[in-house]
């Protein structure tokens, strides 16, 4: 298990293993381009060169792109959904080029129609994506943590979309405090049990390649996507510890998306934090 953090990529993407490194972080997680924006993550083949050399002398890894949050692959609005999968495979040709290992990225929300409503589309929105985009790359399907509406707040919605699409591509990433506010009790050894039986039933640990490690400022069920730092929120550091433990987390890099303890993002305090929970595992304490 290594323990990573989403960073900035002020500068260029090649910044991100300057900052990676700088507070601890063994993984990554960067965007390629504004959040908010729809924009071509192009990338030159000076920069891919340059990433990739960068990248073989560097300690992190894996890293990942989140991919930009417009992303709705339920969008009834043809532009829209157009433009999700463009943005998709703009990204995903750019993790091929920087040898980055995928895409993580919300589905998008369903407008109180429901998922039957927009399933088939969805489905198809991911073929698409995965037929013209390089083999190399995965795209991954982050859970939601479900108000307005939002794909994935269930762990079988998500193996539905998995097992329709078909493809040894599209994996999982789970985000902890989705899956808290969505309504698994994460915090608690009894329900992170029930959570992660379900998850293995309807996904699978095959499948997960990520998780969001984020403490939750919301109470259980709330269906509100608000981060914490760790040990600040309500799953708290005896939370994590259960959940670090758990043999379906084994192998599975925690990235870190908290508001940090200054304010800028996750920070070394975070990362530590949740290293000394991994020493503690690993102890047997």
């Amino acid at each position: 298990m290594r323990v990573g953090a989403h960073v900035s990529t002020a500068g260029g993407p090649i910044t991100c293993m300057d900052r990676a490194e700088a507070i601890g972080a063994e993984a990554a997680q960067i965007f390629l381009t504004p959040p908010q924006q729809w924009r071509s993550s192009k990338v030159e083949p000076e920069q891919a060169e340059a990433f990739r050399a960068r990248k073989a002398t560097s300690s992190v890894g894996p890293v990942f792109v989140h991919g930009v949050y417009l992303i709705n692959l339920a969008a009834a609005d043809e532009t829209n959904l157009t433009r999700s999968t463009s943005s998709l495979k703009s990204s995903m040709t750019a993790c091929s080029q920087l040898g980055i290992t995928g895409v993580i990225f919300h589905l998008g929300s369903h407008k109180g129609q429901g998922l039957d409503a927009v399933f088939d589309q969805i489905c198809r929105a991911c073929t698409d994506v995965i037929s013209n985009t390089p083999d190399d790359t995965l795209l991954i399907l982050e859970n939601s943590a479900g108000a307005g509406g939002t794909i994935g707040s269930r762990f079988a919605d998500l193996g539905r979309i998995i097992r329709q699409v078909g493809s040894p591509r599209v994996k999982v990433c789970i985000d902890t405090q989705h899956s808290y506010a969505a309504g698994y009790d994460l915090a608690s050894a009894e329900g992170l049990e029930l959570a992660m039986t379900e998850f293995e039933q309807e996904v699978g640990f095959d499948q997960l390649v990520a998780v969001h490690a984020n403490d939750s400022k919301v109470e259980l069920g709330s269906g509100r996507d608000r981060h914490e730092n760790i040990g600040e929120g309500l799953i708290g550091v005896a939370g994590f510890k259960r959940i670090m433990a758990h043999r379906g987390f084994k192998d599975v890099p925690f990235l870190l998306e908290v508001p940090g303890f200054d304010g800028n993002g996750p920070d070394e305090p975070n990362v530590t934090m949740l290293k000394s929970i991994r020493s503690e595992i690993e102890a047997g304490a």
